[in-house]
């Protein structure tokens, strides 16, 4: 709700694009080099092993940052949807983190020219080899699969951009137009948003074991990429308001951040759980072997260390409500579950690669450092163009007079 006694004043708000520019140099810099790095370390040896492994960084890499990119969009289209007010004055930095998209569109479809057949078996596994294959080849096979990516990095990337180009275009004329444009985009943007990201993981996730399936998959990536976006957010705010910027943010708009971030803690615990217990209580082969294979071995601590550290112990912490009213201790928070995310998504994808256990290589930092780096850089690239907050959108008094 909304205190309507008062008012506060906003000018406009744009970050030092000397600041911005030098920071992206930096990152980008820091970007390139582990990049040029992380194809030395996989390609010297010329051995398959290296190549795999560098095969299978660079997919942990990508598909975090996707997944936060998405959720970011999902925030976005949210907030139009429902016409909120409270997140106004930070919703520009959602647009802003939505837009990386064609970066990491880039990323991937230049990995996956050279990284697929070591990825997914069935890439090359030829027709009647494989009978379970030949059952799924109308969805699994690469044309498809290529095509089906097109659609969700065009699809994705145009919603960004056109939401975003609204927006900035309102901060000129203040014109509701805008408003209700960006709400008709949104209706189509919310499910697109989760089709993409379900499909994406089942094509770049799960098919690396095409045995194996699940119907909740989905919904568990999103789960992690939207609480993450959160998560994100709140670091990049309070960045910002650390250097001057965001003076309408208070310590009321953390509290709804904080709460954001608490109720999708709780929704990833309540879909793993759901998904492992449905699983287990069924105790079918084909959908068995997933956990199997994270559960033995050293790969059992890290899942263990996932459950503990992903839920138990922030759950508690988000739950008071000095935590999320302290931008201090929610950053803290925020820092810690974009980590949890970052090993959640490790456990994902890397027992594929070394079923033995746990194995963790330079090659995994590098790559991770490597995309980060190039977004980051993106992203700080485009940050002084517009103002950082929607400065003449119709809900901006209602969301600077937020109180809960």
């Amino acid at each position: 709700m909304s205190d309507h006694s008062h008012t506060p004043e906003l000018k406009s708000d744009f970050f030092d694009g000397r600041k911005a520019n030098s920071l992206a140099a930096i990152f980008g810099g820091v970007g390139v080099a582990a990049l040029i790095i992380s194809l030395f370390l996989g390609l010297y040896t010329g051995e398959d092993l290296s190549f795999r492994q560098l095969s299978f960084s660079w997919l942990f890499a990508v598909v975090y940052f996707f997944a936060i990119a998405c959720g970011a969009l999902f925030w976005t289209f949210v907030h139009y949807a429902t016409d909120a007010e409270w997140s106004v004055v930070v919703r520009r930095q959602l647009e802003n983190l939505g837009t990386v998209m064609p970066v990491l569109c880039a990323f991937f479809f230049a990995g996956i020219i050279f990284f697929a057949p070591y990825l997914f078996k069935w890439w090359t596994i030829p027709p009647g080899a494989d009978e379970l294959l030949d059952k799924k080849i109308a969805y699994l096979n690469p044309s498809f699969f290529l095509g089906r990516a097109v659609f969700y990095f065009v699809a994705l990337s145009l919603l960004g951009i056109f939401i975003r180009r609204n927006s900035i275009k309102q901060d000129i004329d203040g014109h509701p137009a805008y408003t209700v444009r960006n709400r008709v985009l949104s209706f189509i943007g919310i499910p697109a948003v989760g089709l993409s990201l379900t499909f994406a993981a089942v094509d770049w996730l799960m098919s690396l074991d095409f045995h194996w399936f699940s119907t909740m998959w989905g919904v568990y990536i999103f789960a992690g990429g939207v609480g993450g976006a959160m998560g994100t957010l709140v670091l990049l705010v309070t960045w910002l308001r650390s250097n001057g910027h965001l003076k309408g943010v208070t310590i009321e708009h953390y509290h709804i951040m904080g709460k954001l971030m608490l109720a999708f803690c709780v929704f990833w615990a309540y879909i793993g759980y759901s998904q492992y217990m449905l699983i287990w209580y069924a105790n079918m082969p084909e959908e068995t072997v997933y956990f199997i294979r994270r559960n033995t071995e050293t790969w059992w601590y890290l899942s263990l260390a996932l459950v503990i550290f992903r839920f138990f112990l922030p759950f508690p912490v988000l739950l008071f409500q000095a935590t999320k009213k302290n931008p201090k201790w929610l950053c803290l928070v925020a820092a810690w579950l974009l980590i949890m995310q970052a090993l959640d998504l490790y456990i994902v994808i890397m027992p594929m690669l070394h079923v033995k256990g746990v194995d963790f290589t330079f090659l995994d930092v590098t790559c991770f450092v490597a995309v980060g780096g190039i977004v980051a850089a993106y992203f700080l690239w485009r940050l002084p163009k517009t103002n950082l907050f929607p400065a003449r959108d119709p809900r901006l008094p209602e969301s600077l007079r937020l109180t809960n």
